[in-house]
């Protein structure tokens, strides 16, 4: 099976064979991939596609000619000198996300577990999405020539699916909540062999995500930041980019991860990690009622909530929320002073960033690296309200002129 060695519950640590499974049938804990020895240098990467394909060997693909890519990953890490004077920051970094192919970090996970279900031979993928997941996993499901399902509920607006459906995905159209999607999708897909990326084929999935952590390392010249700022939905992303670290770590690739501080960033109206962080305790309590401008990390029970937890606790974490109005002016910020403009997302990383520097929580001279996981053009409504209104003015060019300093 390549350089996989096996599946290995998080829970109970059994090891399983790396077939189509996902949860551990003993104790029902989540799956993770497990590599067998591999040898890479510092030097193994340097000549390397410029996408997060570079790192093949630190992937669970045994045969580079199921590899679907759309040449995503290697985005910029961007030196933010101008938003980190404004913060008092001497050493910030963006990691830039954005620019990706369908425009969000769901390149990578959807990237990785499209190329699975290829090299398994499964006979359909799709996902329980609206929004970034689903156009990522569908241009990935087009390029493989593989059949796409989009499981979302069927009140979902049509533009939220828009970028999706064009890259031929088919909609199955689910009477009730995004809960009743996902359920609909996992029965489903176990079913008819459909590889649905977030849920049977999560454990191969959350392995793209680790590539932010690989990169991050390998731009900063293979060094360990003392910040993280990752924003937090599922948590999955949180867990694996630690895992990355962790990775690179034991292949000798960078020094001693135990000093890294991890923060986690939720959106006030949807922030159950947050809220078990605060109140010091062990059990992450589901938000019934998401009400956030940041959809993308509105996500009530966070599947791997407890794991994040665990993290935080384990590289010196904070948890952090951001209201819509922080949110706002923290998308504006970014966009005013690094050229950048993110979703709501990437607003919740720079708003609690703000926060915890002013709190002091934040040092000047740390090497802090926030990320931005998608585009602003997705959700413009977010901040429309916050612009300048257009005032059209006779076509006179010395009237224009004196209006301009």
């Amino acid at each position: 099976m390549g350089s996989i060695r096996s599946l290995k519950c998080r829970e109970c640590g059994k090891e399983y064979e790396p077939q189509f499974r996902y949860v551990c049938e003993d104790c029902f804990g989540p799956l993770d991939v497990l590599y067998k020895d591999v040898s890479v240098s510092k030097h193994t990467f340097e000549t390397r596609e410029k996408t997060y394909w570079r790192y093949f060997e630190l992937l669970p693909i045994a045969d580079k000619g199921n590899v679907v890519s759309l040449n995503a990953g290697l985005t910029p890490l961007q030196n933010a000198d101008s938003l980190g004077a404004r913060l008092g920051l001497k050493n910030l970094f963006v990691k830039n996300d954005s620019v990706n192919p369908t425009f969000s970090f769901k390149d990578r996970p959807a990237g990785v577990a499209v190329s699975r279900a290829k090299e398994t031979k499964l006979r359909a993928v799709g996902c329980a999405s609206t929004g970034n997941l689903a156009s990522a996993t569908a241009a990935h499901a087009a390029k493989a020539g593989l059949p796409c399902y989009i499981f979302a509920p069927s009140d979902i607006e049509h533009v939220k699916i828009a970028q999706a459906l064009s890259y031929g995905a088919e909609f199955v159209s689910v009477e009730g909540t995004y809960d009743d999607a996902n359920r609909v999708a996992s029965i489903v897909g176990d079913s008819k062999g459909i590889g649905v990326v977030n849920i049977n084929m999560r454990p191969y999935y959350v392995e793209g995500s680790k590539t932010l952590a690989y990169e991050v390392a390998e731009q900063l010249g293979w060094q360990v930041p003392d910040s993280l700022i990752i924003p937090v939905g599922s948590g999955a992303m949180l867990n694996a980019i630690c895992k990355g670290f962790e990775e690179l770590h034991s292949l000798g690739l960078i020094g001693s991860v135990k000093d890294m501080k991890i923060i986690a960033a939720q959106p006030h109206g949807c922030a159950p990690v947050v809220d078990a962080f605060k109140r010091n305790s062990d059990e992450v309590i589901p938000v019934e009622k998401p009400e956030t401008i940041a959809k993308s990390l509105a996500i009530g029970d966070p599947g791997d909530g407890i794991y994040v937890l665990k993290r935080l606790k384990q590289y010196n974490g904070i948890a952090e929320e951001a209201n819509d109005s922080e949110i706002a002016d923290s998308i504006l910020l970014l966009a005013k002073t690094e050229g950048i403009f993110t979703e709501p997302a990437g607003g919740v990383s720079v708003a609690v960033l703000r926060k915890l520097v002013e709190e002091g929580k934040i040092q000047k001279d740390e090497r802090v690296v926030c990320y931005v996981t998608g585009n602003g053009l997705k959700t413009t409504e977010a901040i429309i309200g916050l612009l300048p209104k257009l005032n059209a003015v006779k076509p006179d060019a010395a009237a224009v002129s004196a209006m301009i300093r």
